[in-house]
């Protein structure tokens, strides 16, 4: 298991959330899922429930009034130590800030974006909340990857704002995948070349079992694809009653 207990270097995946118009619907999908349990915060845009893994948060749940769809993600945030000069450093490298730099109550300072391609993310300035406090374990996120029809823009933008080295995977020699990590050489996630994919940060939890993921997941009221095997582990892509996609691994 992967304790977190401060803020994560620069440009590190460390918070995810989901936007939810029925969030009683989604705390019901996702404890049967992971066993999550919630606090819910008030801050200044809107309600969230702080989704609790053994009683550390791993994610959260924004509460809308706008219904979801099946474009619906969960939003990724990368960690920085200045959410207003990381959001310069976007827009100075062709990207779009999207929400500018806010205070979420005492937790962070927060900012979304858009990258060149139209992937959108954030920017998470941890304070009482340095990000997911577990991860790498069961029921806690595990990697983000990119997926973009146009992968060449994507990567000169990434690696100006964050500094990032890129690397060719070897391990799918059939895929356009780069590595992306950061300046000390850990491998942060990816960005997938994929023609015809709506850009977006993908989001993928780790569970004990993909194959009982995938019957939890359809039991409470999701639907799920065929799980596969990967060099990485047993994969499977669910989707959650309101229409959001996403995956879980099972590593060896």
């Amino acid at each position: 298991m992967s304790y977190v207990t401060s803020n994560q270097p620069e440009g590190t995946p460390t918070w995810i959330d989901l936007a939810v118009s029925e969030p009683d619907q989604a705390r019901a999908f996702y404890r049967a899922m992971f066993g999550w349990d919630y606090r819910l915060v008030r801050t200044s845009t809107g309600d969230q429930s702080i989704c609790l893994l053994r009683d550390q948060p791993v994610a959260a749940f924004r509460h809308t009034s706008t219904p979801g769809g099946g474009a619906s993600r969960w939003r990724m945030y990368f960690a920085t130590e200045d959410c207003d000069d990381a959001s310069r450093r976007v827009a100075a490298s062709g990207g779009t800030v999207l929400e500018p730099p806010v205070e979420m109550l005492d937790l962070g300072r927060v900012a979304v974006a858009e990258d060149p391609t139209g992937a959108t993310f954030g920017l998470w300035q941890g304070r009482a909340l340095v990000g997911a406090e577990v991860v790498n374990e069961p029921g806690s996120l595990v990697r983000n990857d990119l997926l973009t029809p146009d992968p060449e823009p994507a990567r000169v933008f990434y690696a100006d704002v964050f500094g990032y080295t890129l690397d060719r995977n070897e391990d799918l020699p059939g895929a356009d995948f780069t590595f992306l990590r950061r300046p000390d050489g850990y491998e942060i996630g990816g960005i997938f070349g994929s023609p015809g994919a709506a850009p977006a940060w993908a989001t993928l939890f780790e569970v004990a079992d993909t194959d009982i993921a995938v019957k939890n997941a359809v039991a409470a009221g999701g639907t799920a694809a065929a799980p596969e095997d990967s060099p990485y582990g047993r994969t499977a892509v669910l989707t959650d009653p309101a229409g959001t996609e996403f995956s879980v691994i099972t590593r060896p």
